[in-house]
């Protein structure tokens, strides 16, 4: 591993706060997200940082993605789902009152920079009362980095090109779902 600050302060904070924030507003828009959905954010900030994921955890580069993001889904009343490192088995970071609307089970875990990583570190000191779960269904997300949230997507992830394509030094990638077609030749649909 490599030796550094995690603390460490970043040159363009407000650029990447800037960026998730537009890149939230642009990903809602085009998943038609509705109140109550819920929305997952996997994030690397060693990517973010021009780093290799998990070898460089920026806990500044955290803060500003999360700054960017959770405002904008509060006021919307979506729920944000902080996607934990490879270390939690990629647990999620939820509010309680939607781990009790979903029925998600909570898991006794706190993350931590080098188990969790920075980013569900954040959240989970950031949100009002937050738990860990291991397994959501979400509407749509972003990958930060790499990070492989599809296994959080409901059935159906079908792909989301935004007007950026990175965050930092991180790509991203952005999905929406949408229910299954089901049915025969006879079957129609919206």
């Amino acid at each position: 591993m490599e030796n550094y600050d995690i603390l460490a302060p970043i040159e363009n904070y407000e650029e990447i706060k800037a960026a998730a924030e537009s890149a939230t507003r642009e990903l809602i828009l085009a998943a038609g997200l509705q109140r109550g959905d819920i929305f997952v954010v996997g994030c690397s900030s060693s990517e973010i940082v021009g780093k290799k994921i998990g070898n460089h955890s920026a806990f500044e580069a955290a803060k500003a993605v999360f700054e960017g993001i959770y405002p904008v889904l509060m006021e919307q009343g979506i729920y944000l789902a902080a996607q934990c490192c490879e270390h939690l088995n990629r647990a999620l970071i939820i509010e309680r009152e939607c781990a009790e609307r979903y029925g998600y089970e909570a898991v006794c875990v706190v993350p931590q920079p080098k188990a969790g990583g920075s980013f569900a570190t954040v959240a989970y000191s950031s949100m009002k009362n937050s738990v860990a779960v291991e397994h959501i269904k979400a509407k749509a997300g972003i990958d930060i980095g790499g990070t492989l949230i599809g296994m959080h997507l409901c059935d159906v992830a079908v792909p989301v090109r935004l007007s950026l394509n990175k965050i930092g030094e991180a790509n991203i990638l952005c999905a929406r779902t949408r229910p299954k077609y089901i049915g025969g030749p006879r079957a129609k649909y919206e």
